[in-house]
């Protein structure tokens, strides 16, 4: 690939019309800490400023895509979650999913390991996603004693229906590869090997011509993204929910 831009936690590199985000923290399994999270937003901002780029996959390094929000970020939130530190952190996490979302190029998640909580929200944000055969995605928010954040609610029923969003958000099942697929949650399901070359192939395709791939993508979530509610209002509804749910955990 080509030279490419990004800390040691965060990585992008361009080849071909097709940009490539690495999550590049597998100490912690990605999980995302503030300072990740803004630089994955900058580098947003990098792909939407090339005119040159037609698709983006984002991809991670390690067993885990992304393990949610860093653990030690969501413990010191949860002792004062409208502490403006601690709310300007955790907004920052629920900013860099909402921004992939809003990525003027086509969008494809490549999922290895596993995926929870703000991790899911991340995938849910791409336009498409290819994922490995034995991937394991769980929403993960109730087992950790929080309330859903970042419109988690609205992004995954938008893909896979209100029973089984039901199902995986609020009875915390957990789905595989081969699963998801099923389910509509992915577009395939692949050896752990295959991923990343099918995502990059698939992205090919749309990159090959980028101005083309800008203006299709961006009527197609004008016109399939539908609900209740936006996500944008969807994660305000949540948010003061999971503050609560925060602080509870944090003093209980």
């Amino acid at each position: 690939m080509a030279a490419g831009s990004g800390s040691g936690e965060v990585l992008l590199e361009v080849d071909g019309g097709v940009a490539v985000v690495t999550l590049n923290a597998p100490d912690r399994r990605n999980a995302l800490t503030p300072g990740m999270a803004r630089e994955l937003i900058g580098l947003f901002d990098e792909v939407d400023a090339r005119s040159d780029v037609g698709a983006l996959v984002v991809k991670a390094v390690g067993r885990s895509f992304c393990a949610g929000g860093d653990i030690g970020t969501l413990t010191s939130a949860g002792k004062d979650p409208a502490e403006p530190a601690a709310y300007e952190g955790m907004s920052s996490i629920y900013d860099s999913f909402y921004r992939l979302g809003q990525v003027r190029v086509p969008t494809v998640a490549a999922v290895r390991g596993s995926a929870v909580g703000a991790g899911m929200n991340m995938l849910l944000a791409t336009d498409l996603r290819i994922v490995a055969r034995d991937a394991r995605l769980l929403c993960g928010f109730l087992k950790r004693g929080m309330h859903p954040g970042g419109g988690h609610f609205v992004i995954l029923s938008r893909l896979i229906g209100r029973e089984a969003a039901a199902a995986m958000a609020i009875f915390g099942e957990e789905v595989d590869g081969t699963r998801a697929a099923e389910l509509g949650l992915a577009w395939e399901a692949v050896d752990d090997d295959a991923v990343e070359d099918r995502a990059l192939e698939l992205a090919a395709r749309a990159a090959a011509d980028p101005e083309l791939a800008r203006v299709a993508v961006g009527n197609f979530r004008r016109e399939t993204v539908n609900g209740a509610v936006s996500w944008e209002v969807a994660s305000q509804f949540e948010r003061p929910a999971q503050m609560w749910s925060m602080r509870r955990s944090a003093q209980g």
